[in-house]
C-alpha cells in the first residue's frame, strides 16, 4: 500500500462532500477499466435495480484492484458514468461498504445517454496507486 494524501478542501475551494479534491501519493499506478454489473459468469446482475448494479460493480472493482495487488484504500480517483444522476445514493451506500468516509477518492460523476448495452445502468472506473 502506498501512503496516500487525502486533499478535502484545498484553499479557496469549498469542501468536497462524499469525495476529495486531492489525493496524491507515490508507487506504481494501477487503472482498472470501468467495471459493469456482470457476475463472474457474464450475466447481468440486478437489471432494473441500480443498488444492485452498483454493489456488483463495487465487488467487480475490489476484484480487479485485487489482481493488481491493490485495494480501495489505494484508490486515488472514482469516475461514475449513470445514465441517471438520482443513482447516485445507491451508488454512495455500495461504495460505503468499500470505502469509509474518511478516506473518499478525488471522483467525478458524469451522466451519460447510454452504457454499452441497456441494461447497464452505471460504470465504474478506478484509478489507484500502489507502494514501489
Amino acid at each position: 500500500m502506498s501512503a496516500l494524501t487525502r486533499i478535502t478542501a484545498p484553499d479557496g475551494v469549498a469542501p468536497a462532500a462524499q469525495y476529495s479534491h486531492v489525493v496524491l501519493g507515490t508507487g506504481r499506478f494501477v487503472a482498472v477499466s470501468g467495471q459493469i454489473a456482470l457476475d463472474e459468469d457474464g450475466k447481468v446482475v440486478g437489471e432494473g435495480d441500480p443498488a444492485a448494479q452498483a454493489r456488483q460493480v463495487f465487488e467487480n472493482l475490489r476484484r480487479c484492484l485485487a489482481a493488481a495487488g491493490a485495494g480501495f484504500d489505494d484508490v486515488i480517483k472514482l469516475t461514475y458514468f449513470v445514465t441517471d444522476l438520482a443513482q447516485l445514493p445507491a451508488i454512495r451506500e455500495a461504495r460505503a461498504a468499500y470505502m469509509p468516509d474518511d478516506r473518499l477518492p478525488a471522483s467525478s460523476a458524469v451522466q451519460v445517454a447510454a452504457l454499452v448495452r441497456p441494461e447497464f445502468l452505471l460504470e465504474v472506473e478506478a484509478f489507484a496507486v500502489i507502494g514501489a
